[in-house]
């Protein structure tokens, strides 16, 4: 094939030698050209990173580029953590570095080795000329792809440019370790992170917001015009004055380093297309990137470069072979941009942080991206884990050698201690949908006794609707009768009687989301035939097949009070430990606290603070007859996910008027409010509201969303995101989750308690198995790369 590859850096550079080097081994020759518009020594940065992982394709796809880079290598283990004067390390992470000049270097010789011509200091012809001229092109050519411009119709790119702000650099100082150091200053919080990359030098970078940028004066400096090539003198010697204790008077050293801001690259499409002429297929920069934080744009270049070429050595038709590198790829770089989101937003958020102690923060910082877990850090390095573990204990006034998971907590109350739960796992409220007018059936017996039988700390209703028309469907539960009550109490007298757990009512009501058929029967839907008028704030209809509710008027919003305080009233009597207030997802009270949804004019609408107005008027009427020795919380949707939305400043506004009210936590969900939402669905996705509630106000939350693993809920809790977890479906999937869960993590203490009857259960089966595993040839196709190989895997 003729190949055109725009772009000389490492994504262009590698694929150029492994597209070359794959055709010699069918005894071809492919004609490769490469155009770089700088010189062949010009680089910017100091050191690239790589993990196991990556280095592990290289080695298998070029070992002669593999033994090159690893005679360069700076190779280590530890992170270190500079917090509040401590340093705190956590070992076992295996990272290799190399000067970006060197990598360049080595690339650039194995591709004339392999005969492909390089142009430097060349621009590439025009993509019309190269598309006529070629059978492919390749477009490496960065951030700012002109050829992603060119053809933005069909890669459809996204560019998100965030808030902070960081200038890159190098220093003599070699770092012992992979370096954090996040500091206090009189302009906010700063942060370093660095690591060597030779004998000779370690790469830096120093990052804060745009507001700390602004207060320190930086912006003053960076207001100008700049020379191609030029770095920002004067910013460097404030970073110099501010970082001397750590750099130790060593030369900081630049190149093209200015303050930027990070950009989030996306793109819909990767291939390009049109008859009679070649495709174009974008890599590296060009069609993604990922926060610095979690690696570099050069790690994630080549493994595309590495998957391109594997892709069409496999393939011989071209068009064939790029949907299948743009398949498999993308779905490994979306993965991987997810985590980098995670951790961007951890550094955008830094100043939540600085409140906690070092150990803890330490634990925090390694598991921002939520790739890095409590149980991979325990693999790593386990003396650190305890350390962390041993400081929760200590700060939870917890049980010594425990996972977090098993610590105990207390929901405060109006008076007294409060409630005291022997773990900090919540089986998540779940409509059945299988009440009998309200009424619950034995199917609700069986189902909250065998989850509260199953180790969880405390187990919550489905939400409870305070009147008929409140019910979202005909098959949810109520207590707006005292035969509904009694019906509840069985549920409750059982689970006090025969499980450790406690037990929690959530009341609300449907709102604008009533009326509808049964979840298996089409959600969100409305009922066939036997609809009832539906209330809401104001009258907005869910979505287009929905009834418009009717907006509620003075008498209306009586008349739904007193009737959440009936319902109150008959919890308190039916001897719940816990009531909750629904106030999330489209519901009723979640309609007021929208201005999505709440569009009044009155004095219960409007800002924040008229939107809360009717759900704090109810909360506090339930209080006045809910027994004050037992906790409430609150559950909210922090995030609307639409732009006219509830946004956190609002959410955090709620979350404080509802904590002054007497909330004990907040239980933070999101969305499901307005089919308009485009959530950023995934693990643990709502966490971060959690974690921003708890961490900028103090108020004890609830994690709740797509957590499904205890090292997940450890994870959470150790890092100080939450105080406890609530997990839906996973406690569908297995009823006996918390209890599985000790017995994975070999836990068998006062935080997951064993029914006497299933007591000897409390070890894993034994599969009669009496020797070891044999070792099997197992076809491992990489997820990264997207190449297959077979090795011997005991």
């Amino acid at each position: 094939m003729r190949i055109a590859v725009i772009g000389g850096g490492p994504g262009g550079l590698y694929f150029s030698a492994l597209a070359q080097q794959l055709a010699a081994t069918t005894g071809q020759q492919h004609e490769i050209t490469v155009w770089e518009r700088n010189a062949a020594d010009d680089t910017f940065g100091f050191g690239v990173v790589f993990s196991d992982e990556t280095l592990g394709g290289i080695e298998h796809a070029d070992p002669a580029v593999f033994a090159r880079m690893q005679r360069e290598f700076a190779i280590w283990d530890d992170i270190d953590v500079h917090f509040k004067g401590e340093v705190v390390t956590s070992g076992g992470h295996a990272f290799a570095a190399m000067s970006r000049r060197r990598l360049l270097e080595i690339l650039q010789e194995r591709c004339r080795e392999l005969g492909v011509t390089l142009h430097f200091r060349t621009e590439a012809p025009d993509i019309d000329e190269l598309t006529a001229s070629s059978d492919l092109v390749v477009a490496a050519d960065g951030l700012n792809s002109a050829v992603r411009r060119r053809y933005a119709d069909t890669f459809r790119p996204s560019l998100d440019v965030r808030d902070c702000r960081y200038i890159w650099l190098g220093t003599s100082l070699v770092f012992d370790a992979f370096t954090f150091d996040v500091r206090e200053t009189p302009y906010g919080v700063m942060q370093i992170h660095g690591y060597p990359y030779d004998a000779t030098g370690s790469t830096f970078i120093v990052e804060m917001t745009s507001e700390v940028w602004r207060r320190a004066g930086f912006e003053v400096f960076a207001d100008r015009d700049w020379a191609p090539g030029e770095s920002d003198e004067k910013s460097i010697a404030l970073v110099r004055e501010l970082f001397d204790d750590i750099l130790g008077g060593h030369e900081v050293m630049a190149n093209n380093s200015r303050w930027i801001s990070f950009t989030t690259v996306r793109n819909e499409h990767w291939v390009h297309a049109e008859p009679d002429k070649a495709a174009v297929v974008i890599l590296g920069d060009a069609a993604h990137t990922a926060h610095f934080s979690i690696g570099s744009g050069t790690k994630l270049a080549m493994e595309d470069a590495l998957a391109l070429a594997a892709c069409l050595h496999e393939e011989p038709d071209i068009e064939a072979a790029l949907a299948t590198y743009e398949e498999e790829r993308k779905a490994v770089v979306l993965s991987t941009q997810r985590a980098a989101q995670a951790s961007l937003e951890w550094f955008e958020n830094l100043a939540q942080y600085v409140h906690q102690e070092p150990v803890q923060f330490s634990f925090n910082i390694m598991t921002r991206s939520r790739r890095v877990t409590y149980d991979n850090l325990r693999a790593r390095d386990p003396e650190f884990v305890a350390r962390c573990e041993s400081r929760y204990a200590e700060d939870c006034h917890g049980r010594p050698d425990t996972p977090p998971m098993f610590q105990p907590v207390t929901l405060r109350a109006a008076e007294g201690p409060g409630l005291t739960l022997n773990n900090r796992v919540i089986v998540s409220p779940m409509d059945m949908y299988v009440a009998e007018d309200g009424v619950p059936t034995e199917f609700h017996l069986v189902h909250l006794g065998g989850k509260a039988l199953g180790g969880a700390g405390l187990v919550m209703t489905e939400m409870i609707c305070p009147s008929a028309v409140g019910r979202i469907s005909p098959g949810c539960g109520g207590l707006w009768t005292d035969e509904q009550r009694d019906g509840w109490k069985r549920a409750v007298d059982f689970v006090h009687a025969s499980t450790s757990a406690a037990i929690g009512c959530q009341l609300g009501h449907s709102g604008a989301k009533g009326s509808t058929r049964l979840m298996w029967e089409g959600i969100d839907e409305p009922l066939p035939s036997g609809n009832w008028d539906v209330l809401a704030a104001s009258p907005v209809a869910y979505s287009e097949t929905n009834q418009t509710p009717r907006e509620l008027d003075r008498a209306g919003l009586d008349e739904i009070r007193e009737e959440f305080v009936a319902s109150a009233r008959r919890a308190a009597e039916a001897d719940f430990d816990v009531l909750e207030l629904h106030c999330a997802h489209g519901y009723l009270l979640s309609g007021f606290l929208s201005p999505v949804t709440n569009l009044r004019t009155d004095e219960y609408g409007g800002d924040v603070a008229g939107r809360l107005r009717f759900p704090l008027e109810v909360w506090r009427a339930m209080r006045e007859v809910w027994p004050p020795t037992k906790p409430m919380t609150v559950r909210i949707s922090a995030t609307d996910w639409v732009e006219d939305g509830q946004t956190l400043e609002a959410a955090l506004a709620v979350a404080a008027a509802f904590a002054e009210a007497g909330a004990a936590a907040i239980d933070v969900s999101t969305g499901q409010v307005t089919k308009r939402e485009r959530p950023a669905f995934g693990r643990s996705y709502q966490t971060p509201y959690a974690d921003a509630i708890r961490n900028r106000l103090g108020i004890p939350t609830i994690a709740v969303g797509v957590i499904s693993s205890y090292d997940d809920v450890n994870s959470i809790l150790m890092a100080g995101r939450a105080d406890l977890c609530a997990l839906g479906r996973a406690h569908l999937y297995d009823p006996n989750w918390t209890l599985h869960a000790a017995v994975e993590q070999d836990y068998d203490g006062p935080g997951a308690i064993w029914p006497d009857p299933w007591r000897a259960g409390r070890r894993k089966p034994q599969t009669g198995r009496t020797d070891g595993p044999k070792p099997r040839l197992e076809l491992i196709r990489s997820g990264t790369t997207g190449t297959s190989h077979r090795r011997w895997r005991p």
